[in-house]
């Protein structure tokens, strides 16, 4: 197994960890930090397994296929606990989920189509603006952070909708191969 692969299975394994500390007393007082620094390994993992891979052409089936879904595990899991947690509602963590079962599906129909459905700047926009969000409710400093953390939640929702619109809008190509 090469390092990005690696690197893809690690961030898996801290999965299960953030949800621990994030819905436990474990770290006591320290709960909140240890979350945020589990969720910020992860989530660079995420960027530095990918550039690993393209940069020594270490491009894998199994890093095609898993880094993805370690993406989605890490965020879901996040967005999940919020909702333990009161800090995000229901339908806003369901329209940011089906949004990545929406992509995938499309992704996996394209590619029984031989069609590479690549990322494109609103989806990696998203990305960023969900991770940061993630980390300031994760953080929960109060005060006026609230507001900041407000604004995070609203612009990771609208860049959810606006990049799956874009995915559907320039990938309608694919819908059309089923029929």
């Amino acid at each position: 197994m090469n390092t990005p692969n690696k690197l893809t299975v690690g961030r898996m394994i801290l999965v299960p960890f953030l949800v621990v500390f994030m819905l436990t007393g474990w770290g006591g007082e320290w709960n909140r930090y240890i979350s945020a620094v589990i969720f910020i390994v992860a989530s660079v993992t995420d960027w530095f397994d990918g550039y690993l891979a393209r940069k020594n052409h270490l491009v894998t089936n199994f890093g095609k296929f898993m880094d993805p879904l370690a993406d989605k595990l890490l965020v879901c899991s996040a967005l999940i606990c919020f909702i333990e947690l009161g800090k995000l509602p229901v339908w806003i963590v369901i329209i940011i989920i089906a949004r990545e079962f929406i992509i995938s599906g499309f992704r996996l129909i394209a590619a029984e189509n031989g069609v590479v459905i690549a990322a494109n700047y609103w989806g990696k926009f998203k990305t960023v603006s969900q991770m940061v969000m993630i980390i300031l409710l994760i953080l929960d400093f109060g005060g006026a952070f609230d507001v900041i953390e407000t604004i995070f939640v609203w612009l990771s929702l609208a860049l959810t909708v606006i990049s799956l619109l874009t995915y559907i809008i320039q990938n309608r190509k694919i819908l059309s191969m089923q029929e």
